[in-house]
C-alpha cells in the first residue's frame, strides 16, 4: 500500500522545493479577524473621497473661501477651511496647551456675557494632534487631519462591529457607508472631534454587548476626555452593568467586578475634567457657565428647538443662530427622528444601545445649541443606522451602488459645504 508521502514523492507534478501561494491562498492569508472589515472600511472609503472631492469642487466654484477670516471657514487653500471654527480651537489647544484661571466678564446686555475660553474644547483629541505632531514630524494641521482620518476609520469599523452582530455583515458593511453619508459627515476628516468619539463610542457599545466590562469601562473613561456629550455613554454604560448586576443569572455569567468597574470608571474622565476647570476658575460650575455665556449652549427642555420648528414651518428666521439651508436641512432631519427610533427599537437592539441613542438624541434636541448643526450633533448616534442597514441588507449590489454612488456625491454638498460654508460647523 502506498503513503501519501510516497505518492507526492514520486509525482513528477509536485515541485521538490516551496511553491509560490496562488492568489487565493494570499487573500485568506490575511488574519480572520481582519478580513470581515475590508469591505466596510474600503465602502467608508470610497464614499468619502467621493463626498470631499465633490467638496472641492463647490468650494472652488463658490469662490469665497479666501475672502474668510482663516478663523472663521476661510483660508488660501481649500485644505484650510477644515481646520477653521472649532478646529482652530483644538489647534490652539494642540499647540499652546490651556490658560485656566477665573472666567472673564464681559460687559452685560450683550449674546456672550463670558469671554470663551479653550478650555471649553475637551483635552483627549488635541492631546492626540500634539502626540502624532512630536512623532512624526507632521506639523499640527497634518498630525490634525491624520488623527480624524484614522479615526474615523477605526470609528467605521466599530460601526460594522456592532450593526453586523445584530444584523449580519452585510447590514454592517452598509451602515459603515451610510456614516459616511450622514448629515454634518463632513467633520470626519476635519480638526474635529467627532471622528474619535465615534470611534470610542462604538468600541464602547460593542465591548458591552460582548461583555468585556474592564475594556467598556476604560474606553467610556476615554470618552469623557474627548467631549461632553460622552454623559449619554457613560449613562448608558452605567445603566448596563446594573442591569447585569440586578439579575442573578447575568451575574452569576458574568461575576460583578467586571460591572461595578465598568460602572465607577466610565463617569472618570468626565468629571476629572470638568472639575478641574472648576479649580483652576475658582468655581466647579465654571465649564457650564463658560459653555452657557460664552457659547450659548445650555440645555433648555427643547425650548430652543421648538422655536425653530415653529419659525421654519412659517418661513421665518427670528430665533438665534439662523442659518436657513443648514436649518431646513436640520428640520427634515429632526422629523425623520421618530421614525429612526421606532425602527431601530423594533429590531430590540441590547440595552446599551437603546440608552445611547435615546439620551443622545433627548441631550441634542434640548440644548440651545446651533440648529443648523444637529446633524453634526448627531453624528455619534449611529445605532440609528441599524434598521436602515438591515432594510437596505435585501438589496443587489448594483441597486446599492446606484445609491452609494448617487448619495456621495450629493454628500458633499449636504454633509460638506452646507456646514462649512452656508453654516458655522
Amino acid at each position: 500500500m502506498s503513503t501519501a508521502s510516497s505518492d507526492t514523492a514520486t509525482d513528477p507534478a509536485v515541485p521538490d522545493g516551496p511553491t509560490e501561494p496562488s492568489r487565493r491562498q494570499r487573500r485568506l492569508a490575511l488574519p480572520d479577524g481582519v478580513r470581515p472589515y475590508l469591505a466596510p472600511l474600503l465602502l467608508y472609503g470610497v464614499t468619502k473621497l467621493v463626498g470631499l472631492t465633490v467638496f472641492v469642487r463647490l468650494l472652488k466654484a463658490a469662490d469665497e473661501y479666501q475672502k474668510k477670516d482663516p478663523r472663521f471657514g476661510g483660508g488660501a487653500h481649500w485644505w484650510d477651511v477644515l481646520a477653521t471654527w472649532d478646529g482652530w480651537w483644538y489647534l490652539q489647544v494642540a499647540e499652546k496647551g490651556y490658560e485656566p484661571g477665573p472666567l472673564v466678564r464681559l460687559a452685560p446686555g450683550g449674546l456672550f456675557t463670558v469671554k470663551q475660553n479653550s478650555v471649553a474644547f475637551f483635552p483627549l483629541y488635541p492631546g492626540l494632534i500634539r502626540g502624532v505632531s512630536e512623532i512624526t514630524g507632521l506639523g499640527l494641521y497634518g498630525s490634525a487631519i491624520a488623527v480624524s482620518v484614522l479615526a474615523s476609520f477605526v470609528a467605521a469599523a466599530g460601526v460594522y462591529a456592532v450593526i453586523s452582530t445584530l444584523a449580519g455583515a452585510r447590514a454592517g458593511t452598509i451602515a459603515a457607508g451610510l456614516w459616511a453619508l450622514a448629515p454634518g459627515a463632513g467633520v470626519e476628516w476635519a480638526v474635529y472631534s467627532e471622528s474619535v468619539f465615534v470611534a470610542i463610542a462604538a468600541w464602547c457599545c460593542y465591548c458591552v454587548m460582548k461583555r468585556h466590562w474592564v475594556a467598556a469601562g476604560l474606553l467610556a473613561f476615554l470618552a469623557g476626555l474627548n467631549r461632553p456629550t460622552s454623559a449619554a455613554l457613560i449613562g448608558a454604560v452605567g445603566l448596563a452593568a446594573i442591569v447585569t448586576l440586578a439579575r442573578p443569572e447575568s451575574r452569576r455569567e458574568h461575576g460583578i467586578a467586571g460591572p461595578v468597574y465598568a460602572m465607577l470608571a466610565a463617569p472618570l474622565g468626565l468629571l476629572t475634567y470638568v472639575t478641574w476647570v472648576g479649580l483652576e476658575a475658582g468655581d466647579l460650575t465654571a465649564y457650564f457657565t463658560l459653555q452657557r455665556e460664552g457659547w450659548a449652549h445650555y440645555f433648555d427642555f427643547g425650548a430652543y428647538t421648538l422655536d425653530v420648528l415653529g419659525n421654519t414651518a412659517i418661513g421665518h428666521n427670528d430665533y438665534l443662530f439662523a442659518f436657513s439651508v443648514p436649518d431646513l436641512l436640520a428640520v427634515q432631519l429632526v422629523v425623520a427622528l421618530p421614525f429612526l427610533i421606532a425602527l431601530m427599537l423594533r429590531r430590540k437592539p441590547p440595552l446599551v444601545l437603546v440608552a445611547y441613542t435615546l439620551a443622545s438624541v433627548v441631550a441634542v434636541l434640548g440644548t440651545q445649541q446651533m440648529f443648523g448643526n444637529t446633524g453634526r450633533y448627531l453624528l455619534p448616534v449611529f445605532p440609528l443606522l441599524l434598521a436602515p442597514a438591515a432594510a437596505m441588507s435585501r438589496l443587489k449590489w448594483p441597486s446599492l451602488t446606484v445609491f452609494f454612488t448617487t448619495a456621495a456625491v450629493a454628500s458633499g454638498w449636504y454633509a460638506h459645504f452646507v456646514i462649512f460654508e452656508l453654516g458655522i460647523p
